[in-house]
C-alpha cells in the first residue's frame, strides 16, 4: 500500500500535478500545484486559486459579475477552520475558504490544471502557501 501511494504521488509530482505539500494542515478543498510562477495554492482538481488586493481580512468585496468571473472556493456545510485556512461567510451566505485571512477564490479563463492567467490581474494573485 505504502509503494503504491509513493508511485502515485511520485506520478503526480513528476506530472506537474497538485502535490501532497498541504496533507493534514488543509482542508480536502485545497492542495498545492507546481507551475511556471512556482508553487500555488490549488483546489482539488488541481487549479490555481486567487486572493484579491481589496478584501478586507476575512471578508470579500467580490460578488455579482466579480464572482462570475473570481467564483469563491465554497465550502462544505459541515467544513470548520483547519491551521491556516478558516471559513468565511459572505454577504451573500456562501461559506468560502480563506488563506490567512484572505478569501480563496478560482478564475473562469483558467481552463486546465496549473494555469494562472489571473495572476496580476487588477489586484488579483495566485495564492501561494
Amino acid at each position: 500500500m505504502r509503494r503504491t501511494m509513493r508511485l502515485a504521488t511520485a506520478f503526480l509530482v513528476s506530472a506537474g500535478l497538485t502535490t501532497p505539500a498541504l496533507a493534514g494542515d488543509a482542508p480536502p478543498a485545497v492542495t498545492t500545484n507546481d507551475t511556471a510562477i512556482g508553487k500555488v495554492l490549488a483546489d482539488k482538481q488541481g487549479m490555481t486559486l486567487y486572493m484579491f488586493d481589496e478584501d478586507p481580512r476575512g471578508g470579500s468585496s467580490c460578488f455579482g459579475k466579480c464572482a462570475e468571473n473570481w467564483p469563491p472556493l465554497k465550502a462544505s456545510g459541515n467544513a470548520g477552520p483547519i491551521g491556516d485556512f478558516t471559513i468565511i461567510t459572505r454577504q451573500d451566505g456562501i461559506a468560502q475558504w480563506a488563506y490567512k485571512g484572505k478569501p480563496l477564490y478560482l478564475w473562469v479563463r483558467d481552463k486546465a490544471p496549473g494555469e494562472t492567467s489571473g495572476d496580476g490581474v487588477r489586484g488579483w494573485q495566485a495564492a501561494r502557501p
